[in-house]
Parts: C-alpha cells; structure tokens; sequence
C-alpha cells in the first residue's frame, strides 16, 4: 500500500504519497510546466527520461533503499514532486535533490507547508542539505525563510549525482539546516 497523508494548507485538498506506475504521464506534464527551473538548472528544458531517471539517480555514496520520492497532489492534480536521499551526506542527515513546484502552484503556501511537514515527519534529523541553481531567486529566498543557511555558488560541476553534467549547467548554491539549532 503507499503511504499517503494531508497537510494543512486552507481552503485546498492537499495530499502527500508516493508515485505509483500512473504517475509517469503527470509527471512529464509537471516537468514540462516547470521548465523554468529545468532551464535554470540545467541549461535544458525537461527530457522524458528525466522522470525515469528519478528512480535511480542517486548522489555518491548513497544507497538506493534510502531514496524517497514523494508526489504533492492537490484536488487531484499532481503539482509537485519531492525527492531526497536519507543518511547522505552522513548518517542522520537528509539530502534533499528535487523540490519542483508547478508554476500554477507556487506562492500559495504549498512548498512551505509541505517542507514544513517532511521536517516534521522526518524525526531526529542532525542535518538537511539541498542545493540551488546559481540566480533562482525564489529558491534561494524560499530556503532562507525555511532558516538553511546558503553558500554562495559554486562553480558547474562535470557531474551530478551519478550523470554527467550537461553543456549549460551552471553552478549551485548549497545550503544546509540543522534542525534544533
């Protein structure tokens, strides 16, 4: 059975659950109304093989049994996707990769409420890290309201994750949250 659950956000259905086989049409039609990000990220707009990548990208030194992937549902439509790596970087942290909002979605209190409850959900938790392509603003100032700390960006890497980096990825910043500090 996949684990589902509500998050509080007013005057919306709001679920939380992780994708299923019927899943694979609306998320290329989410990584399609997100190319804003893809492009900010990566150079590119979304390919269809992004979304199956999602089930077998994994950063250095993570093992597969510790990826999540979790699909932001509101009435009924897919708007979101998470996607975070337990124990990466160390034991007892949380690396998160993608955190997409559709655009449609955005600036309705969704993204805060959902990262609210993962962090809530996720228990003793010594440190979350996520990154952020290098001039996506709103990304940067949705996880400095969220209280993660930013470096400033790094130079394009040849690879992510276990992909190699494509012609026009550019740098990201990291950023970092110790909950309970």
């Amino acid at each position: 059975m996949v684990d589902a659950w509500m998050i509080e956000v007013p005057g919306e259905r709001v679920v939380v659950r992780e994708p299923g086989p019927a899943d694979e049409a609306p998320l290329l039609t989410l990584f399609e109304e997100c190319e804003d990000w893809f492009v900010a990220a990566t150079g590119l707009p979304s390919g269809p093989g992004d979304v199956q990548s999602l089930f077998y990208s994994l950063p250095k030194g993570a093992r597969p049994d510790d990826k999540v992937l979790l699909v932001l549902e509101r009435d009924g439509v897919v708007a979101g996707l998470v996607e975070a790596v337990r124990d990466h970087p160390e034991p007892g942290a949380v690396a998160m990769g993608l955190f997409l909002l559709a655009p449609w979605a955005r600036g309705r209190g969704l993204g805060r409420a959902l990262a609210e409850t993962l962090l809530a959900r996720a228990g003793e938790v010594s440190l979350v890290t996520a990154t952020v392509p290098a001039g996506w603003h709103s990304g940067a100032r949705f996880l400095e309201r969220l209280g993660f700390t930013l470096d400033t960006a790094a130079p394009a890497p040849t690879e992510v994750g276990n992909r190699r980096a494509g012609p026009r990825e550019g740098g990201v910043r990291r950023a970092e949250l110790r909950p309970g500090r």
